[in-house]
């Protein structure tokens, strides 16, 4: 194991991009492999045990390339296997993603918190003990923003139906008088300005992006194993889906001209 060795970072699709821009701002100097399974996307609304089973197979294709600790950019894998994840590959770091009730607990003026996610990480034990230790001071408001992901993925991001997909699901919690909205999936904060739009200035809205790359900088630094190169560092993109659509998706998403190679599953049927 070498500081020079790359992250690997997975999710669904393009969400986890959002987790990979923190990580390479706070981690300049770090290489990175990202794997965005966009073949079989969204997982928000897949079995628990598909999720699962997905997981491992992104897990074992970045463990091939030789990672010092893999990222879990996804909310519904980390929901489903993040700890089945730690016990079958126990040579690799990793960390997931939780939904950000402690700090909108501690935050909150109201005590009302809304927050959106797929129905997979509403229904993981994840998100059960996560309300169970943060959430018993204050009240949460759900919503699974049905079809959002898809419009992410398609880059339509301010349009009158993504528009629209978010006001059925924020409306009703403004009407509760929350004053802050977790972002519970990795793609969401590709349209923080048009929750914001609709939320007002007086509404927090929280990306756990961040406090992820703030967790991967500590364990890299507590084993020893951030990357003092004092150069930039690289990135591979990777999809299981089309190329040339990941590739667009880079540019609008992040405004790099990232090249993307391909990757193609032998077997993607989903268990129920």
């Amino acid at each position: 194991m070498r500081p020079d060795l790359p992250i690997g970072i997975f999710d669904s699709g393009v969400g986890g991009l959002t987790v990979y821009r923190a990580l390479h701002e706070r981690l300049p100097n770090e290489h990175f492999v990202y794997l965005g399974d966009t073949a079989r996307v969204p997982y928000g609304t897949k079995s628990l045990a598909t999720v699962e089973r997905y997981a491992v197979e992104n897990a074992r294709f970045l463990e091939a390339h030789g990672i010092k600790l893999l990222v879990v950019a996804c909310n519904t894998a980390s929901a489903a296997a993040l700890k089945y994840l730690r016990a079958t590959f126990p040579g690799i770091s990793f960390v997931g993603m939780e939904p950000a009730i402690k700090p909108a607990a501690e935050t909150t003026k109201t005590g009302r918190v809304g927050v959106l996610a797929t129905p997979a990480t509403f229904q993981g034990a994840l998100y059960a003990s996560v309300v169970e230790r943060f959430g018993a001071e204050v009240e949460l408001f759900q919503h699974t923003c049905p079809g959002l992901v898809g419009q992410i993925e398609k880059g339509d991001l301010d349009s009158s139906a993504t528009r629209t997909i978010l006001e059925n699901a924020l409306n009703p919690m403004l009407d509760k008088n929350i004053d802050t909205v977790v972002l519970g999936c990795t793609h969401y904060p590709f349209v923080i300005p048009l929750i914001e739009q609709i939320v007002g200035e007086n509404v927090r809205v929280i990306d756990p992006a961040p406090s992820v790359a703030r967790q991967v900088r500590r364990l890299l630094e507590a084993d020893g194993m951030k990357n003092q190169s004092g150069k930039d560092g690289r990135v591979r993109y990777i999809t299981s889906g089309d190329g040339a659509s990941m590739k667009s998706m880079l540019t609008l998403l992040l405004e790099t001209d990232g090249e993307v190679e391909s990757v193609t599953w032998k077997n993607d049927r989903e268990i129920q």
